[in-house]
């Protein structure tokens, strides 16, 4: 499971010109899952991203988390997120899990999200068009692999 965490100021997803989900200051996590991922991916990584400081302590050092803060998450599903370039110039996406596969390990990782933080997390929809706009906050931006555990 891999997951690009961008701290913003704002976000919002649309889809057919319809707004989805909005919010202020928080994560637009987009998250790929490929079919090697289970429940274990998913409890490493949300509890990573849960606890990452990343946000702005009274010294302006980069030491709180989404927790100390309050502020909201969109989790966004990108099967891009696992994309491979190794051969051509073609993208290969034989990694990423099938909707019947990764539709409900993204429910589960939304849900395990809210549990963490203890509030709604908004999302995406799973396998729609999606025009997300976002003002990345530093910019700050950091890309985790439950499979690298780096």
């Amino acid at each position: 499971m891999r997951a690009v965490i961008q701290r913003v100021s704002e976000a919002s997803v649309n889809v057919e010109g319809k707004t989805i989900s909005t919010i202020g200051n928080g994560f637009l996590i987009l998250l790929g899952i490929e079919t090697e991922d289970h429940s274990e991916d998913i409890q490493w990584l949300a509890g990573k991203i849960a606890r990452l400081r990343v946000f702005s302590d009274e010294n302006g050092a980069m030491n709180r988390s989404i927790l100390e803060t309050g502020g909201d998450i969109i989790v966004v599903s990108q099967f891009t997120l696992h994309a491979s370039t190794k051969k051509g110039n073609r993208p290969s996406f034989i990694k990423a899990a099938r909707p019947e596969t990764a539709v409900p390990l993204y429910e589960e990782f939304v849900d395990e999200m809210e549990k963490l933080i203890g509030k709604e997390v908004y999302t995406g929809e799973f396998g729609a068009m999606m025009d997300v706009a976002l003002v990345n906050d530093g910019p700050v931006t950091i890309v985790i692999d439950s499979k690298l555990k780096e």
